[in-house]
């Protein structure tokens, strides 16, 4: 299984709708990446307010390049453009966390 986590950064004066990404967003995401191996996603709010971190999605794909599929996709364009539904966050974060294999 691999991992791709999105983290939003921002201030207190940045709008972010926790409970549209958390609902509407992931679920949007899903559809379009279903196909291309996204199994599962998870939306992660520090506590409180203010500067920092805004919110970690964590993406659960079944293989590796199942990411990079998704990423590349038409149905990527779809994601994006919803973005502006639940932020106006302009600095957005992504890495891909792949399992070690283990020593034999």
């Amino acid at each position: 299984m691999t991992r791709m986590i999105v983290v939003c950064e921002g201030n207190a004066g940045t709008r972010f709708d926790r409970e549209y990404y958390a609902t509407k967003h992931l679920a949007l995401a899903l559809e379009c990446w279903g196909q291309y191996g996204l199994e599962a996603a998870d939306a992660f709010f520090p506590a409180g307010e203010g500067d920092g971190w805004l919110s970690v999605g964590v993406y659960r794909f079944r293989e590796p390049g199942d990411v990079d599929a998704a990423l590349a996709a038409p149905e990527t364009e779809r994601v994006m453009a919803d973005v502006k539904n639940f932020t106006d966050a302009t600095v957005v974060l992504r890495s891909k966390f792949c399992p070690n294999s283990s020593p034999e």
